[in-house]
């Protein structure tokens, strides 16, 4: 029985004794003291003060009472209004912590039966991994951790999108200008030459679209058909009537009301140096937004939805001019000619995505990611055709004059959704639904978690919602973990003009700026060559993903390498400092045993107390994390642990102790704390070191 179900046990006992009110004891919700009152746990009594017509206070001293005479675990307690706050014996801490230090997979569930999939990365195989990607792979790999600590069988997916138009962007411009470049020749990984074609691409399309978009803006129309014509005239009085109402509302602006720095951000603004989007993010970022902040706020969201509309209306007309183009024409050729099966285009495609997944693994190594298993959208792109039947036949789907085959989701607040075009072509939702039954058939899942970016909401939404309507025995353990944009200042990440931030990049200035900083505060000269170089590899890549993977999933979040490798504040670097400190002092320990029984121990300073009281949170945060999805939970836990452990090694001393048996119980105590460290650190993906 955990401390926990002690108390709830006790409490439910006097509820019923004093007041002959039976609630069950997995029914008698506690929480934690607030720090500013004394206790660990507090249970609320407004409730059952109603049902005895007694004050909150009453009933809050009359349990307490009981509690403490009756009770194992209470010494004394506290009440504040409607607030029972228990203290706890020092007895009952030593004992919890003996607890824990005999659980050698403390934290961790046994083996529940249940199969969980975990879908994450689905690169593109036109480019290298970027930012986004870091973020991707983080989660997913993490969350897998964490459901694999939660008990369940865990198999993690990679959808790699291996065809389409965007592949045949990259082929295409390395055929007309590659000149026969390698990886090999030109001493470049291979996803990183591929992605340097899919921008030569992107660049001759520019060049090409060029005339056929001033055609466009001037309505001259010698290249458009008249349908074509109907759609761009229709966006174009859509974007002058939408751009007139952008003035009015950027004249509300008064830069005087603000602080300096937004006052400077908002010139910023003006000059087009930071984007709309930019200026919401820092808003948002402020807590109780009052007065001209509140107002620039809501100006500025509705600027951001009126451009976001404008710019859909221009990437329309572009898209069409696109069209025009020759090498687009020939981009489609292309993609046609590889789903005729021709030889040569095949075996172009073989070999550059040959070249990128010998690159990608080089990346997904250094990332610390893994996957059991890839699935190939070449094989999979024609799947779902015969669901497409079966919700025919089910009466589910329906046809169109056209021969469209569409379902209707109005009934669970969404839209008619295409399933298969007129011409028996799919869309990408069809190839989902096949993709869906053959991962389930490949590994007979409870839970398929889908690790996919918040622009997918909507897609991911309607997915879910076919296989219910299918019946599909898997339908209702479907989860998409939907998590926000990683941004940067200049806003968010383009990979078609160059300007991504690429993910090997990243990490290899992650590690130099470790290797910088552990220099210039550590002794780590004295260290081997290797060893050096694994711990700036741990400092770095772990600073990395502890700032992406510390923010809740759903919230978009800017990434700031200064401040991800601090040894100061809620970083990895922080923890992994405190890990080495106590395999230091550990390692110390060990030249001193035997160390004293701690048996004969019977008292604690309040500091030890609050360490483990932490440490007894491990096991529930875990759980709570596999069931929200939420690696942020265990970081954050970690931190917390970690900064409260500092706090004790700061205000006590370890080996100048009072006693033998305090020195021996500070000892495990710092033991306990560094292999919680290491097992969280260790479901987020993060290695620790032994020493700094």
């Amino acid at each position: 029985m955990t401390l926990e179900q002690t108390l709830q046990t006790q409490i439910s006992q006097a509820l019923s004794e004093l007041f002959s009110i039976q609630v069950p004891s997995e029914e008698v919700l506690l929480q934690a003291t607030r720090k500013d009152f004394e206790g660990s746990h507090t249970f609320v009594t407004f409730q059952i003060a109603k049902q005895v017509r007694k004050s909150p206070v009453e009933v809050g001293q009359q349990l307490g009472d009981y509690l403490q005479q009756k009770g194992t675990a209470v010494s004394r307690f506290n009440v504040v209004q409607g607030f029972l706050n228990l203290v706890l014996s020092d007895a009952v801490w030593i004992e919890l912590f003996k607890s824990i230090q005999a659980n050698t997979s403390y934290g961790f569930q046994p083996a529940n039966g249940q199969k969980v999939m975990v879908e994450y990365s689905s690169p593109n195989t036109n480019k290298p991994l970027h930012l986004g990607h870091l973020r991707n792979n983080f989660l997913g790999y993490s969350i897998a951790q964490i459901l694999k600590a939660n008990g369940y069988e865990v198999m993690k997916t990679n959808i790699v999108n291996d065809r389409g138009i965007h592949i045949c962007k990259s082929m295409l411009a390395y055929q007309k200008f590659g000149n026969g470049e390698t990886p090999e020749s030109s001493n470049t990984k291979g996803d990183k030459l591929v992605g340097k074609y899919y921008v030569e691409f992107d660049k001759q399309l520019k060049n090409q679209t060029q005339p056929f978009l001033q055609e466009a803006y001037n309505q001259t129309f010698t290249s458009y058909s008249e349908a074509e014509q109907t759609v761009i005239k229709k966006s174009l009085e859509k974007i002058e009537k939408l751009e007139g109402f952008v003035p009015p509302l950027k004249a509300k602006i008064d830069k005087t009301q603000l602080n300096t720095e937004f006052a400077e951000l908002l010139t910023e603004w003006e000059a087009g140096v930071e984007k709309t989007s930019s200026i919401i993010k820092e808003l948002e970022t402020i807590e109780g937004l009052k007065g001209a902040e509140k107002e620039l706020l809501a100006t500025f969201r509705k600027i951001n939805k009126l451009e976001g509309e404008i710019n859909d209306a221009k990437d329309e007309i572009k898209g069409i001019a696109q069209n025009k183009t020759e090498i687009m024409k020939e981009a489609q050729q292309m993609l046609l000619k590889w789903e005729q099966g021709d030889p040569e285009t095949v075996a172009l495609w073989k070999k550059m995505n040959g070249w990128v997944y010998v690159g990608f693994d080089v990346t997904y190594k250094r990332m610390g990611v893994d996957f059991d298993k890839f699935y190939y959208e070449s094989n999979t792109y024609l799947l779902g055709k015969e669901i497409v039947n079966e919700g025919l036949e089910k009466g589910i789907f329906f046809k169109k004059e056209n021969g469209s085959v569409w379902i209707d989701l109005t009934d669970v607040g969404l839209d008619e959704k295409l399933l298969l075009r007129g011409d028996g072509t799919s869309v990408y939702i069809t190839q989902d639904l096949g993709l869906a039954d053959l991962k389930h058939a490949d590994f007979p899942m409870n839970k398929s978690v889908y690790v996919v970016g918040n622009e997918q909401d909507y897609h991911f939404k309607v997915l879910f919602s076919i296989l219910q309507k299918l019946g599909r025995p898997y339908s209702e353990g479907l989860y998409h973990l939907s998590y926000g944009m990683v941004d940067l200042p200049s806003g968010k990440m383009k990979s078609r003009e160059g300007t991504v931030v690429d993910a090997d990049d990243l990490m290899n200035e992650m590690v130099e700026t470790a290797e910088k900083r552990s220099e210039a505060l550590s002794k780590v000269a004295e260290f081997p060559e290797e060893e050096r170089n694994q711990l700036f590899n741990m400092l770095g890549i772990g600073a990395l993903k502890y700032f992406l993977l510390k923010v809740d999933p759903v919230k978009r979040m800017l990434f700031n390498p200064e401040k991800s490798i601090d040894l100061q504040g809620n970083t990895a670097t922080f923890i992994q400092f405190n890990h080495a400190r106590i395999s230091s002092i550990l390692r110390k320990a060990k030249e001193l045993e035997p160390l004293a029984d701690i048996s004969q121990l019977n008292q604690l300073h309040e500091a030890e107390k609050t360490v483990v009281a932490l440490l007894n949170e491990f096991p529930i945060v875990i759980e709570k994390a596999g069931k929200e999805y939420a690696p942020s939970l265990i970081a954050n836990y970690i931190y917390d642990l970690t900064k409260e452990y500092s706090r004790f090694y700061t205000e006590l001393s370890i080996f100048q102790a009072d006693t033998p048996e305090q020195m021996s119980f500070r000892v495990a105590l710092s033991a306990e704390v560094g292999k919680v460290i290491k097992k969280g650190m260790n479901l987020l993906g993060i290695q620790v070191p032994d020493r700094m």
